[in-house]
């Protein structure tokens, strides 16, 4: 799969005081000289850390997926939690939690993807990094042959939590990265007839 390539800005000239950054730059060089831009034109929006429309979304980390567009968000709308595969894991309930107590979230998307790296790999990745760094992770690679049964499972994890306030309107999805839309899934395995 190609990726379309994009021009990247020249660097700008440092200014004084300023840490001076290789010659050609790195992409993080290039990002903060981004957000240079980005602040010169900044403005304060006001807003409180509180989502607007109440929900926090949970999704793959996948760079192809943009949230904010495919959902039709602003800024500040919502609160954006990822990881690898979109998965529930601690640290999602984590944020879910402190979404919800301290920051008035209610509702709960989630979201899953076409072509996930996560449906290509297996726990065999803990091992395979024990052996070559002489210390297996101490957390669970969480990988899943099955897009629609992990956003079931991960539903349920929501579902089920005991430190959520609000478990009624949690809903899971599959993002077609080819389409754009997104599929809804039936919390429930329905049996073939």
């Amino acid at each position: 799969m190609s990726t379309p390539q994009r021009n990247p800005q020249p660097l700008s000239q440092p200014h004084a005081g300023d840490v001076q950054r290789p010659a050609g730059g790195t992409v993080t060089d290039r990002l903060v000289e981004a957000n240079e831009r980005y602040a010169s034109d900044f403005t304060d929006p006001g807003m409180d850390a509180r989502p607007v429309l109440n929900v926090a979304v949970v999704s793959c980390m996948d760079a192809r997926i943009d949230l904010h567009k495919a959902l039709g968000l602003e800024l500040g709308d919502c609160h954006t939690i990822r990881n690898a595969g979109g998965v529930v894991t601690d640290d999602i309930i984590r944020s879910l939690t402190i979404s919800q107590r301290a920051l008035g979230t209610r509702s709960v998307v989630l979201i899953h993807h076409t072509g996930c790296g996560m449906l290509n790999i297996t726990e065999n990745f803990r091992h395979e990094l024990e052996l070559e760094v002489g210390q297996r992770p101490s957390w669970a690679v969480e990988a899943f042959p099955d897009l629609d049964q992990d956003v079931r499972q991960s539903m349920e994890r929501v579902r089920t939590s005991p430190f959520l306030l609000h478990t009624d309107d949690v809903r899971g999805f599959v993002f077609d990265v080819k389409t754009g839309l997104l599929r809804e899934i039936d919390p429930e395995i329905t049996p073939d007839p």
